[in-house]
């Protein structure tokens, strides 16, 4: 590929995610048994942005029917990593808020609890978050952006989650974008996607790296280039992510724009493959250098806080969940919160009553409010 990444076409039946114990009898699922429906709005107020629909590898060439494009790991990616079991690997956390998930319903003030309990020390997240339902899906038109500084050992993504089971021993499922350049060598925007079901503790990995995920698609290739990014005041990109449960076979299918990418297969999971009991929209920086001083000079977003306007800051929007009822709707009860509200900062702007609420979030990591 034009940006050095090299793509292998992988046999679909030979790929990583077989060598996963849960799997050893596993029959492919080549497509979503239901429809999850899509309910489309243009984002109103300044203009709209536009979908990317292909990443840069495939201006090289493209993979047959039967392959899977898997970018290929190089020995200078895994040298980067203290150890290759801890390859593209998140640190173990805790979600506190999962013990109560259930109970609070839409009365519930997520950010006032998750100000009052310990946060990571090796993370910061700027989201917007709906809880206490059974969520059977979730959905976004993420803004692309290669954020203006992203320090080596660190990470910063713009995302969706979706969590089920309690703090200490967590399950997840997430997509979007990232820049890594501690797994990927460079500080390009890649697409990802990432799975664990111990609170990333033993399990679990970003995209193809573990077994787990099974890629379907010939189009993407999880961990290459997404491109065009946006740019301050000029043309705005995005890539719309969702993720829904196939009630059929508890697998949970990732789409990107209009290409069904794959499944995480529901026996890697004991509580998802039910259904997730929150979903979290937003951007994470991961550093060893949050909530101390000097902090990480790494950006999250578009680098500008959330305050900014479409075309400054980054943003989620056409944000959609589907519950029990099997609509695809906008979330009932949404709140806002940003682990280090001076470094990086959160605005659900719903402009009008009829306009799409746009969620912004992002910011510069170390400044003069956040030395």
């Amino acid at each position: 590929s034009e940006d050095g990444d090299i793509i292998d076409c992988v046999d679909i039946y030979k790929q990583h995610a077989f060598d996963h114990p849960a799997l050893r009898n596993h029959k492919i699922q080549m497509k979503p048994s239901v429809k999850f429906g899509t309910t489309k709005t243009t984002i109103p107020n300044n203009g709209t942005s536009k979908p990317i629909t292909s990443q840069i590898w495939s201006k090289s060439g493209t993979c047959p029917n039967g392959t899977i494009p898997v970018r290929r790991v190089s020995r200078e990616d895994i040298m980067r990593a203290s150890s290759p079991s801890h390859f593209g690997r998140k640190t173990p956390r805790k979600y506190y808020f999962l013990d109560n998930a259930l109970k609070h319903k839409a009365n519930y003030n997520i950010t006032a609890e998750r100000l009052r309990q310990p946060r990571p020390k090796d993370r910061s997240e700027a989201i917007l978050i709906t809880l206490g339902y059974n969520y059977l899906g979730a959905q976004s038109d993420i803004n692309v952006w290669n954020p203006p500084l992203v320090e080596v050992n660190d990470y910063s993504s713009a995302q969706i989650w979706l969590l089920a089971g309690l703090s200490g021993d967590f399950e997840t499922i997430e997509a979007g974008w990232v820049v890594n350049p501690h797994v990927f060598g460079d500080s390009r925007t890649r697409l990802f996607t990432y799975w664990t079901k111990d609170s990333y503790g033993t399990t679990g990995c970003t995209n193809l790296l573990c077994a787990g995920f099974v890629q379907t698609t010939t189009k993407f290739a999880l961990g290459a280039a997404v491109e065009p990014v946006s740019s301050i005041d000029s043309e705005q990109y995005h890539i719309t992510v969702s993720m829904y449960l196939d009630p059929n076979t508890q697998n949970w299918w990732l789409t990107v724009g209009n290409n069904v990418i794959g499944y995480w297969p529901g026996t890697l999971f004991s509580e998802l493959k039910h259904s997730a009991t929150a979903v979290q929209w937003g951007g994470e920086v991961y550093s060893t250098n949050v909530r101390k001083t000097p902090h990480t000079k790494t950006t999250m977003g578009s680098g500008r806080w959330a305050n900014y306007r479409l075309g400054e800051a980054c943003f989620h929007t056409n944000v959609r969940i589907k519950d029990n009822s099997l609509q695809i709707k906008y979330p009932e009860s949404l709140s806002e919160y940003s682990d280090e509200y001076d470094c990086y900062t959160t605005k659900l702007n719903r402009d009008t009553y009829m306009s799409e609420p746009v969620f912004f979030f992002g910011g510069p990591g170390q400044s003069h409010f956040c030395p």
